[in-house]
């Protein structure tokens, strides 16, 4: 069974189910339509899937032309309906791992789809989770799941885990040319799992286990965590002792070893770093262990808002104002720079935290036109226009996501204030 299955993929006559169309769903499906698979995408947001099926995109660095190309093709197609998962013979769950208000794993999305599709796996699929987890997630949530329909995980099924890791809006990387970690509850479904990814990835890395697959990606995902952690820390002293951080980052970076530039911003955001860290801090304590290193880096960075809006403070008392009753527009509020994703971005935590001080806020974004509905997040607000008025009406300009597209040149001659909290204008002076 194990050879007819990867003689049907590398034959591309595989058909492929892609569960979850968001940020790391979408690219993969593209992806795989471009190296001539048929590919479903599946999704309970009704939108997205009518979006894809009339060429649409959703997702701003992803254009119309991708996907209406595809579809007009006929290798790409989305549905709401799971029961054509028994069709497929690849199903790759890509979906949310977010964390509940206790900072702890929830895994909803990945047991709810889990209770949605069991009842249509069939003999010889092939599942690859995705999803950013903890070390056992593929074997102790998923694989029970499979075996009580009667399979035998790595004889008649294959399960693998394989990390996503797109980087939104980097124009250097696409899903096809990063490489692709993968690990199989046997070695049967890791050669499954290989074939597979062998086809639309340049590179594919095996490890021994789902586990060591899982343990991979947190490690990518907190060790950028702790550096940007200590980075802002260092800014924090820096700013005391009245030193330039940046021109220290700069001139560290010129040694050719052992240093690793990371640079200091408003705090951390997005779907990957503000929260993986926090899956293996979960799983430790299961172990008895405290991760002090990752505690301590969440601790920092969380605190991060507060400081810049302190900053903001300071800056007006200067000029004889208070926050209060004051105008502020903070420039980008995606987590990013030119991309439109607002997840965790501490743009949005500094808004909240001018507001409750008595801050009038406003945003501008050229990538999110509207302020997005959030589960914890509320303004009715959509982005302003740059322009010589509305910048003169401003007491204070808070520069928090350093887009490509905003006129540095206009904001800098036209603005009473700026606070910089990404080192745009030393760049482009110095």
């Amino acid at each position: 069974m194990k050879h007819r299955q990867i003689k049907k993929i590398k034959n591309k006559e595989a058909n492929i189910g892609i569960v979850g169309l968001g940020y790391v769903g979408l690219p993969l499906a593209i992806t795989f339509s471009n190296s001539n698979f048929k590919v479903i995408g599946f999704d309970i947001d009704h939108e997205k899937v009518l979006s894809i099926n009339n060429g649409k995109s959703y997702i701003k660095h992803i254009k119309d032309d991708q996907i209406n190309y595809f579809v007009e093709k006929g290798n790409l197609c989305a549905t709401t309906d799971f029961s054509i998962i028994e069709q497929q013979d690849v199903v790759i769950l890509c979906l949310p791992t977010p964390l509940n208000k206790y900072r702890e794993p929830d895994l909803s999305y990945i047991t709810n789809t889990m209770e949605k599709i069991c009842p249509f796996l069939k003999s010889g699929q092939l599942l690859s989770l995705e999803s950013t987890t903890y070390p056992g997630t593929t074997e102790e949530v998923l694989k029970p799941t499979i075996e009580s329909k009667g399979f035998c995980v790595g004889e008649d099924f294959y399960l693998v885990y394989s990390p996503e890791r797109e980087d939104p809006g980097n124009p250097g990387f696409s899903t096809s040319n990063i490489p692709k970690v993968i690990g199989g509850i046997t070695s049967n479904c890791l050669d499954v799992g290989v074939a597979l990814y062998k086809e639309v990835i340049e590179k594919v890395v095996p490890v021994s286990s789902t586990k060591a697959a899982e343990l991979t990606k947190l490690l990518e995902n907190i060790y950028r965590a702790v550096n940007i952690g200590l980075v802002n820390e260092m800014k924090i002293v820096a700013d005391k002792m009245n030193i330039d951080i940046w021109e220290v980052i700069d001139a560290a970076a010129t040694k050719p070893f052992g240093f690793t530039p990371f640079y200091p911003g408003p705090g951390w955001g997005g779907h990957c770093i503000p929260i993986d860290p926090f899956y293996l801090t979960w799983k430790a304590r299961e172990y008895g262990l405290n991760t002090r290193f990752i505690e301590l880096s969440g601790e920092i960075n969380r605190l991060m808002p507060d400081w810049v809006v302190q900053k903001v403070v300071d800056a007006l008392n200067e000029r004889e104002k208070a926050l209060k009753n004051s105008n502020i527009l903070v420039l980008g509020i995606s987590y990013k720079k030119n991309i439109a994703d607002v997840r965790e971005s501490p743009a949005i935590k500094i808004m909240e935290k001018l507001r409750e001080r008595g801050g009038n806020v406003f945003y501008s974004d050229p990538f999110v036109p509207r302020f997005p509905k959030m589960r914890e997040h509320i303004f009715d607000l959509q982005s302003i226009e740059i322009n010589e008025e509305n910048l003169e009406k401003m007491d204070c300009v808070l520069l928090a996501t350093d887009h490509d597209l905003f006129d540095y040149n206009l904001i800098l001659k036209h603005s009473n204030l700026i606070v910089d909290t990404r080192c745009v204008y030393k760049k482009r002076t110095s």
